[in-house]
């Protein structure tokens, strides 16, 4: 992005309670969930107006964040993310966190493996637990070694994550 675009927030109501969405020209920079009222505002940008007039992409991106709320599966890998002051590690897991598809997961490891960083499953918990478009870029799908689902940072944590898991493998099959 060339940061001549200004960033724009649109919060909108989903069966996975508010979303607050803040894009920059038609790349999303960060998504929160889960709230339930429109105090997702305050959760993503403080003090910032949410837009009212939306483009068509805007719409779009946000009926399939609703459809997905639904539980319907949409894949999100072709919307563009602005991964911000992300590291090149960083990034590198959050593009191939991208690649795991609706109903499946893989563990902190194998991720890091996935990320030519062998032995790097903590740094890949850090890396989830920081994304900032969560449902894009599905941390929710890495979990831990031998069963456990490890911690979320949205609302609700660890219930949400395992909620989100369970909507994607009872909907795996639908299209």
């Amino acid at each position: 992005m060339d940061g001549s675009e200004h960033e724009e927030l649109i919060v909108f109501a989903s069966k996975l309670g508010w979303m607050a969405l803040r894009i920059r020209g038609e790349a999303v920079g960060e998504l929160s969930f889960g709230y339930p009222s429109a105090a997702a505002i305050q959760a993503t940008v403080p003090g910032q107006v949410a837009r009212q007039e939306l483009s068509h992409w805007q719409s779009e991106v946000i009926e399939r964040l609703r459809r997905y709320a639904e539980g319907v599966p949409v894949d999100f890998r072709d919307l563009s993310v602005d991964f911000g002051a992300a590291t090149e590690f960083q990034t590198r897991v959050l593009k191939i966190c991208r690649g795991i598809l609706y109903g499946q997961t893989l563990t902190y490891g194998e991720l890091a493996l996935a990320a030519r960083t062998p032995g790097a499953a903590r740094a890949v918990g850090n890396c989830m637990a920081s994304n900032r478009v969560p449902l894009i870029i599905p941390c929710h799908r890495v979990v831990r070694a031998g069963g456990g689902i490890g911690s979320y940072s949205a609302a609700k944590g660890s219930a949400t994550k395992c909620e989100l898991l369970k909507m994607e493998a009872g909907n795996s099959g639908k299209s």
